[in-house]
């Protein structure tokens, strides 16, 4: 299963890189309430979510599960190689962290 490097290509609001080094990085996004992160793992990072205003849905497969976070709210970390996809759970724009490491970055879109 192919992945992409660098860069995440699904559509946000707004998207901020606030540490990119060697292994790691703390990317925020903002998202609407019609947008997404789509279904994917990454092969050797773990993410760990925090949430700066609204609210976020995050659903995982292997096992299912989800996991609503309010603004102030920090869960994971997802291991890498677990499935899941991040919506807003709001009727505004939810804006979040992620914090992604330690390994290098690959998204890995999920069918």
């Amino acid at each position: 299963m192919g992945g992409t490097s660098g860069r995440a290509r699904y559509d946000v609001e707004r998207r901020s890189y606030h540490a990119e080094r060697p292994g790691f990085r703390i990317t925020e996004l903002q998202i609407s309430p019609a947008q997404r992160v789509p279904w994917h793992s990454h092969t050797h990072i773990a993410d760990t979510f925090y949430v700066l205003a609204g609210r976020v849905r995050v659903n995982l497969k292997n096992p299912d599960e989800e996991v609503v976070l309010e603004a102030g709210q920090v869960w994971g970390p997802v291991p890498a190689g677990r499935p899941h996809l991040v919506t807003n759970a709001g009727d505004t724009s939810a804006t979040f962290l992620v914090l992604q490491g330690l390994g290098e970055y690959d998204f890995v879109p999920i069918a």
